[in-house]
């Protein structure tokens, strides 16, 4: 039998999610215990699988480390992290480079930093350029930390960005960018929304495809 952790609450099915490497069953307050196993023993090969990938995730993550010599993406490309003398971090095009001498944490904090004014730079001209089509133009656009959300957009109008997708090619962050100012129009995921996404993006779909596959390759990176 599968070890899970059992939490019940007033719902009215039983739910499996792995999470941290762990399998947690949610399950109704009137379920029985025999029950709800015979349903975890039904979809053992599920678990098994999500779990495993899962555990190896967690494997990279605490493996991940960031150094002088290693490689990061900028718009899908990437490029090395140099050592240059002074206090000075930055892009140059060709090279991400910082001052000699940092700890990997250190490393991958500056990394962070640089991240943040590019994207907010990029991310502000491709919005700029898909407002002037869709004639949907935010208040403010800003740059977050947020890992489970590409981008979000408030009630007030502002669309916030994760630095982490300045990472992406530049047809998944036109995607994103173009999603997030849609929902300036259909604050939802309605039938109406993806017709806008679509009318500006026809092949909205497989840049959809290519952002789950970055978001698959960043689950197993520890970026903090």
């Amino acid at each position: 039998m599968i070890d899970y952790i059992l939490k019940r609450s007033p719902r009215k099915t039983i739910g499996i999610y792995i999470k941290n490497g762990h399998v947690e069953v949610r399950a109704p307050l009137q379920g029985t215990k025999p029950e709800i196993d015979r349903f975890v023993q039904s979809k053992e090969d599920w678990i098994t699988k999500n779990l495993a990938k899962q555990k190896s995730q967690i494997k990279h993550r605490d493996s991940f480390e960031i150094n002088y010599g290693s490689t990061i993406l900028w718009r899908g490309k990437p490029y090395p992290i140099t050592e240059k003398n002074g206090t000075r971090a930055g892009f140059d095009s060709e090279v991400f480079y910082m001052p000699p001498g940092l700890t990997p944490e250190q490393i991958k904090a500056t990394c962070i930093q640089i991240y943040r004014r590019l994207a907010h730079t990029h991310f502000t001209n491709r919005a700029a350029y898909y407002s002037a089509q869709m004639g949907l133009v935010p208040h403010t656009i800003k740059i977050n930390s947020a890992k489970s959300r590409w981008g979000s957009c408030s009630t007030r109008k502002n669309i916030n960005f994760s630095w982490r997708l300045a990472m992406a090619c530049d047809h998944v962050i036109d995607y994103v960018v173009v999603h997030e100012l849609a929902h300036l129009a259909e604050m939802n995921h309605s039938p109406k929304f993806w017709a806008i996404v679509k009318s500006v993006l026809p092949d909205y779909g497989e840049r959809k495809m290519d952002l789950n596959d970055l978001h698959q390759q960043l689950a197993n990176e520890d970026w903090g």
